[in-house]
């Protein structure tokens, strides 16, 4: 597997995230998924990441991706989710009534070493069925 780097690293960094909506409700269809679906690489790439695989399901968001070291899983999470459910509120004012926040405060965030993309690619497509 080929090494990212940076100035001063190289990396191989790959982090397998699992979120869902508030009450896991099913909100992330339709329109919103799609959006989404748009928002994520943008929103990965603005904090220095590369999505290497993505499933936005109605009731939760598979995503596989790659960040440099000095990048905390928590800290990606964080800034991920703020800056989805802004720009998803705003531009789907529906999603305001029914939930007070979009996000739920958990989720699954791991690392997957040197799994290889293929092979998170195929859990993730395999969690599509469920």
């Amino acid at each position: 597997m080929d090494s990212k780097r940076t100035r001063h690293a190289a990396y191989h960094i790959n982090y397998p995230f699992v979120e869902c909506p508030k009450f896991r409700r099913p909100v992330l269809g339709g329109d919103v998924g799609v959006r989404l679906t748009a928002l994520i690489p943008q929103i990965v790439k603005r904090n220095a990441g590369e999505v290497l695989d993505l499933v936005v399901q109605p009731e939760h968001v598979h995503r596989f991706a790659s960040f440099p070291p000095p990048r905390a899983a928590n800290q990606i999470e964080q800034r991920i989710k703020g800056a989805r459910s802004h720009q998803l509120r705003q531009a789907f004012p529906e999603l305001k009534s029914p939930l007070p926040s979009l996000w739920t405060r958990r989720y699954y965030g791991g690392t997957a070493g040197h799994v290889s993309p293929e092979t998170m690619r195929r859990h993730i497509d395999a969690q599509k069925g469920r």
